[in-house]
């Protein structure tokens, strides 16, 4: 093959940017909301920068996560748990309000809290939705030296495999039906594009997501699903 047919291997992972939409003054209201509701003691703002709402942020995250484990579960701490899980702006520290609603109410209703968000959602709730759902999936342990789960991980991990198809499947669909930068841009990150993971109906519909995000005019887009396909 000559050197000009060669296909560039792609570069360095591209971290999922900022999103483009600012949800902070949701997510703010969000978690004054469920500190309120847990009955702790909301945390002191420093001063208007953008700095110290981010700080409010870490600490706000803080005091929540330790009165939901502190505390008998409610049932009533759930939906303002997860809407402030999806409003969360950061795509790392949402673990941090993710995992606790795991801890407390389960993985199943978690995932399909945010199956809900995916399909009904607005757009800014979608994109959450999508960086909020890594953080609910199984991690497998492996018997030392094996690359053999232990039972009990697979069998956490097959417990949940019919919404993880169901997600697999709508993030697929709703990929290449919304517009929005940044929902594709969420979704991209943990879509599996690899067609053994769909029915043969959905084929058409993988081929078109590969279409889009290589066309794309955003670069991130552009670059990730050259990681993917």
């Amino acid at each position: 093959m000559e050197s000009g047919d060669e296909t560039p291997a792609p570069r360095s992972l591209l971290p999922l940017p900022r999103r483009a939409e600012d949800t902070s003054s949701a997510y703010e209201k969000c978690l004054a909301v469920l500190i309120d509701l847990l009955g702790a003691e909301r945390p002191p703002l420093a001063s208007d920068t953008g700095r110290s709402h981010r700080v409010w942020h870490q600490r706000a995250r803080q005091v929540i996560a330790q009165a939901a484990q502190s505390s008998p579960a409610r049932d009533e701490w759930f939906e303002p748990l997860m809407r402030a899980a999806v409003y969360d702006p950061d795509p790392s520290f949402n673990r941090r309000l993710i995992e606790p609603a795991v801890t407390t109410f389960g993985r199943r209703r978690v995932q399909r809290a945010l199956l809900d968000y995916l399909r009904a959602g607005t757009d800014p709730e979608r994109a959450g939705a999508a960086r909020a759902w890594y953080w609910t999936q199984v991690p497998l342990t492996f018997l030392a030296g094996s690359p053999t789960p232990t039972p009990e991980s697979r069998a956490e991990f097959e417990a949940v495999a019919d919404l993880r198809q169901e997600w697999r499947e709508t993030a697929l669909r709703v990929f290449v039906a919304n517009n929005d930068l940044d929902v594709r841009r969420s979704l991209l990150s943990g879509l599996n594009l690899n067609l053994r993971h769909y029915p043969e109906a959905l084929h058409e519909t993988v081929a078109e997501a590969v279409r889009i995000a290589r066309t794309h005019p955003d670069d991130y887009l552009r670059h990730r699903v050259e990681h993917q396909v």
